[in-house]
């Protein structure tokens, strides 16, 4: 583990993190709190809607690096990490989500607790058609999170 992060010793992790575990939830944890912080920043830059695509595209990075760290846990700890981390990232996209209903962009009959049940469904894809199938099926998700009257 010490290798892939070039200048940081093995030592100096196991001061930090008393085993390879705690440093992967850790990091896991880490990326949850980018990915909840995102959707207050992006809403700044961008008008709902392309907030909401850009955070979008986040949650699939995020998935694809949440496969790797997960499956290196026992089963309980990632179980918990899981758990842990729901209600944040729920947070974030009802944040975005309340912001694009208020701008009359997003339909007014979805929540994010749904919203999230949909995308949950893409860490049933295999690995070797995440590539190829996470984006465009996300683009789909947006496209039907899209008021039918509004601008697109």
């Amino acid at each position: 583990m010490a290798a892939a992060i070039p200048g940081v010793g093995q030592g100096t992790l196991y001061r930090n993190f008393p085993n390879r575990e705690a440093l992967l939830a850790e990091v896991y944890r880490r990326d949850v709190e980018e990915l909840v912080t995102a959707s207050s920043t992006l809403l700044a830059a961008h008008e709902p809607v392309e907030a909401l695509r850009r955070w979008l595209d986040r949650v699939i990075d995020y998935a694809e690096t949440k496969y790797g760290v997960l499956a290196a846990l026992e089963p309980a700890a990632w179980q918990d990490l899981v758990a842990h981390s729901q209600n944040p990232i729920e947070g974030a996209l009802g944040h975005l989500l309340d912001a694009g209903k208020a701008a009359g962009s997003i339909r007014a009959d979805v929540d994010a607790h749904g919203v999230l049940l949909l995308i949950a469904y893409l860490g049933r894809l295999d690995r070797d058609e995440w590539e190829s199938t996470a984006r465009p099926l996300m683009n789909v998700v947006l496209d039907g999170l899209r008021r039918r009257d509004a601008d697109r």
